[in-house]
């Protein structure tokens, strides 16, 4: 039980020292965030829609 409280103790400390962003700081990182993850999403969407077309040709082409 000692432990635990002196980890949270330090946790507390540790926290203490950080530089928390200002709140602009934050909702601009996080629409840039969000803006790669959906970029992102879109182009594995596409590349996954193409090997999904390209294999359904491929088996419908040289299916025996």
């Amino acid at each position: 039980m000692k432990d635990m409280m002196q980890f949270f103790s330090e946790v507390r400390l540790e926290l203490s020292r950080v530089i928390w962003p200002k709140f602009d700081e934050f909702i601009g990182s996080t629409i840039i965030v969000l803006v790669i993850v959906a970029a992102f999403a879109v182009y594995l969407g596409g590349v996954d829609f193409g090997l999904s077309y390209l294999a359904q040709y491929i088996f419908e082409r040289y299916s025996i």
